[in-house]
């Protein structure tokens, strides 16, 4: 192992014992590359050249220039791959590895915007002129946090709060990293959150930028344009769940997804609802991926999910295609407990961190049960609720969070969603709040229950029900809410008994 700099870059370096050239592996990352070392190691063992690099303004790179969260990626990684192809060691073939942000930094230079860079129409990337090659061969994305407008809202647009919060404490004015930033910042100040405006609450100069960075509309298509193979890896409990699923779904090279019953750490962070038969050795199973793919072996779009509860991989195109729906209002769906209408109140909001409910008071959310289930009942694929629903205000969230009510009592989240609407005055509209992925088996005797609120916060960031912008908006008002129980239903991915797979035959087969 030996530390050199690459355009300024503090990298590691990790050759394979025996004659060369080898394959490269390329991991960029602002979380300290020194933390991958073992992970440098074991690439070698099994036959590659193994680099990890500090991004630009991070760790050993702080001297190289500012850290600019996702505006550096697409040149510097562009000039690792080139210095790297430039080595005697290298056989001029490289993958580009990653989780979370240094999953943006595998992909940012096959998903830079130039499309086809070298004007030949395959997607090869040859763009310098001399052939060398400014993209991967292959990449392997784990829990992608895919471009600061992605990051910071979801697909509907509401702005993820706590979650931008804590990253931007913890890694974002600053060279180095902090993972209790935001930990201490609520004992100091417990009230952090909850102060107006959004833009104010960090004393941090880049904080406000955060919330005007677009969504990159175009990604998606750039993705279909990939012809590299890609290897998705994510977690059900993982934040970025359906990003992870919809790159590779759009991907359109060769494309394998693998998501199991994890948060955001994978296999170091299991769900309760995982099993023995998870415990994947991503290490070895990401090598022998790799070695498939720069191979040329590999075709199509396949991918394993793993049931949560039970001991099953299933393949991906096992996903339920009809959701079937549980209407609200019905006694054999899902009853009503109280709420059908409600105030939703941005001074007390719904809170996303806690699941107990008081129903004496004066209803805050729509709240609905199903019976217990007869038998199990399995769910793969997009959940969602389609609503009737009527507010105040021409601005209005709506948060769904689907619960399994354990038979011992016991209260377990499944599924979350929020999308923002435009209503006219007490104007009645039918919408559909996505829930995102759900793999899971529930037991017999199990409840769901739906709340249906306007807000999920500190998760989200409050609407305001002024009009105004959520993140500027200083002011904030009462809501009335309606939800009409005809038309009103929740929809889930059932499955029956679809065929088992081994995950790592189907992702390198």
């Amino acid at each position: 192992m030996r530390t050199v700099r690459v355009h300024g870059l503090a990298t590691d370096l990790c050759i394979p014992d025996g004659a060369g050239p080898h394959p490269a592996v390329l991991l960029r990352t602002p979380y300290d590359r020194r933390r991958h070392r073992p992970e440098l190691r074991a690439w070698a063992a099994h036959g590659f050249a193994a680099i990890a690099q500090d991004v630009r303004g991070r760790h050993a790179s702080a001297s190289a220039g500012p850290w600019r969260p996702y505006r550096s990626e697409v040149a510097d990684g562009a000039a690792a791959l080139t210095w790297i192809r430039e080595q005697g060691w290298s056989d001029g073939r490289v993958v580009a590895v990653g989780a979370s942000y240094a999953a943006h930094c595998a992909l940012a230079p096959l998903l830079d915007g130039d499309g086809d860079a070298d004007g030949d129409g395959d997607g090869d990337g040859v763009a310098d002129g001399y052939g060398h090659q400014r993209r991967p061969d292959a990449v392997i994305a784990a829990v992608p946090a895919l471009g600061g407008g992605e990051v910071a809202r979801e697909a509907t647009g509401v702005e993820r709060l706590s979650a931008r919060a804590g990253w931007w404490l913890e890694h974002g004015d600053r060279a180095d990293s902090d993972d209790q930033a935001l930990e201490q910042a609520l004992r100091d100040t417990p009230d952090l959150l909850d102060r107006l405006p959004v833009t104010g609450i960090l004393p941090l100069a880049s904080w406000p930028g955060v919330w005007s960075v677009p969504r990159d509309e175009g990604l998606w298509k750039r993705a279909a344009s990939a012809r590299v193979p890609l290897l998705a890896v994510g977690g059900s409990r993982d934040p970025f769940a359906v990003e992870t699923v919809r790159l590779w779904r759009s991907w359109g090279g060769p494309a394998r997804l693998l998501l199991g019953p994890w948060g955001h750490g994978l296999t170091a962070a299991p769900a309760r609802e995982a099993r023995p038969e998870h415990r994947l050795d991503l290490g070895s199973l990401y090598a022998r991926w790799a070695r498939e793919a720069l191979a040329g072996t590999l075709d199509g779009r396949r991918g394993a999910i793993a049931l949560g509860g039970s001991a099953h991989w299933y393949a991906a195109d096992a996903e339920s295609a009809h959701p079937v729906p549980y209407r609200f209002g019905h006694s054999a769906g899902l009853r009503l407990v109280h709420g059908a209408e409600f105030v939703a109140d941005p001074l007390r909001p719904v809170r996303s961190d806690r699941l107990d409910i008081d129903e004496h008071g004066a209803p805050d959310r729509c709240l609905l049960v199903t019976p217990p289930l007869p038998r199990p009942l399995d769910l793969l694929g997009d959940a969602g609720v389609r609503l009737v629903a009527a507010t105040e205000g021409r601005s209005a969230d709506w948060a769904v969070r689907l619960v399994a009510l354990r038979p011992d009592g016991y209260a377990e989240p499944l599924a979350t969603g929020i999308a923002r609407t435009t209503h006219g005055p007490s104007q009645e509209r039918e919408l559909t709040v996505p829930l995102g992925r759900v793999a899971r088996r529930l037991a017999a005797g199990v409840r769901l229950r739906v709340e249906v609120a306007g807000h999920h916060f500190p998760a989200h960031a409050r609407n305001p029900h002024t009009g105004e912008d959520p993140v500027t908006a200083t002011r904030l008002l009462p809501s009335r809410r309606s939800v009409r129980m005809a038309g009103s239903a929740l929809l889930l991915p059932v499955v029956h008994r679809p065929a088992a797979i081994d995950p790592v035959q189907e992702i390198l087969r």
